[in-house]
């Protein structure tokens, strides 16, 4: 079999786990970019096509299972409360895309391979 001539695409999907369990993946980073582009958790769920139960057990397993505090969440008062992500979160974010660009890019050079 000879892959240079046939039309495949190669695909793969990157996350990172922690002691066995997922910890951070593509629909998790979005949903933090999401977060820390509009400020409310329930806001950025509803953005990215995702439910608010299923957002907030994400920001859950992600704030306890990193070293730090990724999310910062308030409730009620004047404003309605808000989320925001903390400056270890944006870190986050910013390694995981860099993971995912430098995979996508090796991938993408295995298309010569014989």
């Amino acid at each position: 079999m000879h892959f240079a001539t046939m039309s495949y695409k190669i695909k793969s999907r990157i996350w990172i786990e922690s002691n066995g369990e997922m910890f951070l993946g593509n629909g998790c980073v979005q949903l933090l970019k999401a977060i820390d582009e509009i400020g409310s958790l329930n806001k950025a769920a509803r953005s990215i096509g995702m439910s608010y139960k299923k957002a907030w057990n994400l920001v859950d397993a992600v704030n306890n299972k990193a070293k730090e505090t990724v999310v910062l969440k308030s409730v009620g008062g004047k404003d309605g409360g808000g989320t925001e992500l903390t400056p270890y979160g944006k870190e986050l974010i910013r390694q995981f895309e860099a993971i995912n660009t430098k995979t996508i890019s090796f991938i993408n050079q295995l298309k010569g391979i014989e």
